[in-house]
């Protein structure tokens, strides 16, 4: 199927002559997927872009009062002139892609088999504001391995990118990881491991302590933010684990005034970043830039390729809801809260703020963790090889261990 993208996105799908074929199991359908973007939408792009209206800046501004507006000025003019949107096309109809539909909502996913001898399946979460495309550069690098490698499943979350956007309240991480069983079980896989940073380790712990006899394992290179580690009576926190709350205070303090936002009045935001391309750019750039390990390599092209996709499918407000959604449900563990499946852990240095491995270990049964020597918070993106050589080393140990995956 071509999905032709313009104004009907609320209504994803709606009205698109599709060719559907059943899947393996023969009780469901799947879509195949070709993603083509009409050229009046991207023109439409274009003229709004070039039409901005820019604000004023204080002299000698620099980034102290949110992102430069001379690094904006050069990024939106690379935007115009030399940004190429069907390249990022073609890099995704390189694989597979696929839309399933699962507990009434319409799914997108890539879905690659493993070359190796030994081929275990998992399922990778983004985050925000990422989205599916930055974790493209995984594919080959765990696909292709000839002894151990990986079945790799790419979806995009609910209200993200080529999935359905949600409307009714409840749509939460946790819901997300229901529907990824579901999703893995359409495909053939039984029994799966997990990997996701962001709203992706939301959706990985989700499983880890909701759908252990599906889970093979689980592999975070982030801890959700809402966690909140379980203290017995007659223990008390380490002098770190007490430090690293007090900074987490504070990052929050400098940082999180998105997520604040977020969290409580989205749609307000939403108006104007829906519609302001450059509005949008910058939110999400700012992110992008900030939160990234400044000897990383996220391109201009990276950024505007996940901020196009942002525009293209109008799902900043939809995305940004998963905040308020997840304020709902936070992952406050109780004494009967513990995920038991075998946990990997890449601590990439410059994830902030990143709770030591004694309170991680307070909720999660932690089996392997690696210390980075490079990389932030948007790890597939700015450091693939690292990411993927240690689910590849995570996944070898649990076969050796004696997992034994399905494939």
């Amino acid at each position: 199927m071509h999905l032709l993208l313009n104004n009907y996105y609320c209504n994803l799908l709606s009205g698109i002559n599709c060719i559907c074929c059943a899947n393996q199991n023969g009780n469901r359908t799947m879509t195949d997927l070709t993603f083509f973007v009409e050229q009046p939408v991207l023109d439409a792009l274009k003229d709004k872009v070039t039409n901005t209206r820019w604000p004023d800046e204080p002299i000698n501004a620099g980034w102290n009062y949110g992102i430069s507006l001379s690094y904006m000025r050069a990024l939106v003019n690379y935007w115009v002139h030399d940004f190429d949107w069907r390249k990022v096309e073609a890099a995704v109809n390189t694989y597979p892609n696929f839309i399933a539909e699962i507990k009434g909502y319409k799914i997108h996913f890539i879905h690659v088999k493993g070359k190796g001898k030994t081929s275990v399946p998992v399922i990778i979460s983004h985050g925000w504001p990422g989205s599916f495309l930055e974790l493209i550069k995984l594919i080959p690098l765990l696909t292709e391995p000839q002894d151990v490698s990986f079945d790799v499943v790419i979806p995009s979350l609910l209200g993200f990118g080529l999935s359905q956007k949600p409307v009714t309240p409840g749509c939460h991480t946790r819901f997300m990881a229901d529907v990824w069983v579901e999703l893995m079980k359409q495909l053939g896989y039984e029994r799966f491991m997990a990997q996701g940073g962001d709203f992706g380790a939301g959706i990985s712990t989700a499983l880890g302590l909701w759908h252990a006899d599906h889970l093979l394992g689980i592999h975070l290179n982030y801890i959700p933010g809402s966690y909140s580690a379980y203290v017995r009576e007659n223990e008390s926190l380490t002098e770190e684990e007490t430090e690293f709350l007090r900074k987490s205070d504070d990052w929050y303090e400098i940082e999180g005034g998105y997520a604040h936002q977020q969290r409580t009045k989205p749609l307000t935001l939403a108006f104007g970043l829906n519609d302001s391309p450059v509005g949008l750019c910058a939110w999400i750039a700012e992110k992008m830039i900030a939160w990234a390990d400044k000897a990383s390599v996220v391109t201009k092209d990276d950024i505007l390729a996940n901020v196009t996709l942002y525009w293209i499918t109008e799902t900043i407000y939809s995305s940004m809801r998963l905040y308020n959604e997840n304020s709902k449900v936070p992952f406050h563990f109780t004494e009967d809260d513990f995920v038991k499946v075998p946990v990997g852990i890449a601590h990439f240095p410059f994830e902030e703020p990143f709770p030591p491995r004694r309170y991680i270990e307070r909720g999660y049964n932690v089996v392997h963790w690696t210390e980075m020597p490079a990389g932030g918070h948007f790890a597939a993106l700015e450091q693939p090889v690292l990411l993927a050589e240690d689910l590849l080393q995570f996944g070898a140990k649990l076969i050796r261990s004696g997992v034994q995956p399905i494939r």
